[in-house]
């Protein structure tokens, strides 16, 4: 739920420049993490002595937190990115970021969903990745936009990453969290280069870096509708694709409507899910801004 509310807020009312970098280096970190944690296949911490307050995710292996890679690669990537988009000052971003990612980082321990270790891991992994990829920031920026080729390996590439992520002894949700993840992230990537060809970007005009909005009652009066508008939209999208799409795989592979354990099968899990957050990627980059200048909210 965070995802899907807080990046798009992003998107809406501050810059879709900052969401589309920070939805691709989200999704670059999350493949990885989830992948390595079950590669890696090490457990999470015993209960006890720990008491664990998310049991939905403890068949989950622990290492590395992904938890804490998000919160990292977030963080960090608006520190990287923002200069150039926004006024600021960077000593107080940097501790707003430092901040941010070791709250989350504690939040971990305390729950009693992961060690010490897979934390320091999780947020070490992600700075690497950083490190590594920041460089190429701006080329990739360049093919996401302009490529022809941009929306065609958008698709392809996550899609193939979900069917072929690795097999387990055992049900867990990290496959099923993965394609959620690959698909949000490649439909944004198909609606920005679309948003880009149309000639419509949404982006802040003028020089830049601009000012930060000013916290007025008006700005934060628009801020909440948009938020409504939009969260509402998006649930409501993949509400609708998620219905539609389970009831056509289930049609297609015979199976009973009765059978909710059926969407865990990679055929199932895999299309229902991919489908359904790429198209609220597509209804949050392309529909939503253009349905705000409707309603006289952008």
């Amino acid at each position: 739920m965070f995802y899907i509310t807080c990046l798009p807020c992003i998107h809406w009312s501050l810059d879709p420049f900052l969401c589309r970098r920070l939805v691709n280096m989200w999704t670059l970190v999350m493949y990885v993490g989830q992948v390595m944690k079950d590669t890696l296949r090490l457990p999470r911490p015993l209960s006890p002595p720990v008491v664990k307050l998310e049991p939905r995710i403890d068949a989950e292996y622990g290492l590395p937190s992904t938890h804490a890679m998000a919160a990292t690669a977030i963080s960090f990537t608006v520190l990287l990115s923002a200069p150039s988009r926004i006024q600021f000052q960077f000593e107080v971003g940097l501790l707003i970021a430092l901040t941010l990612s070791a709250l989350v980082c504690l939040s971990r321990l305390y729950t009693g969903m992961h060690s010490v270790l897979d934390v320091i891991c999780g947020a070490l992994i992600s700075a690497v990745i950083l490190f590594l990829t920041y460089p190429y920031w701006e080329a990739f920026d360049r093919f996401q936009l302009t490529s022809a080729v941009s929306p065609i390996a958008a698709l392809t590439l996550p899609l193939l990453l979900s069917y072929t992520y690795p097999e387990l002894d055992r049900y867990t949700t990290t496959r099923g969290d993965t394609t959620t993840i690959l698909g949000a992230g490649a439909g944004c990537s198909v609606g920005y280069w679309v948003n880009q060809q149309l000639g419509q970007t949404f982006e802040p005009q003028g020089a830049l870096p601009v000012p930060l909005p000013a916290l007025t009652a008006n700005a934060l009066a628009l801020g909440g509708a948009r938020f409504l508008v939009g969260g509402a939209a998006l649930l409501g999208t993949r509400l609708a694709v998620k219905t539609v799409s389970l009831q056509a795989l289930y049609w297609w592979y015979g199976v009973p409507r009765s059978d909710g354990g059926a969407r865990r099968r990679r055929e199932i899990e895999v299309p229902y899910k991919f489908v359904t957050y790429t198209s609220v990627g597509l209804v949050n980059s392309i529909l939503v801004n253009r349905v705000f200048i409707l309603l006289g909210l952008l």
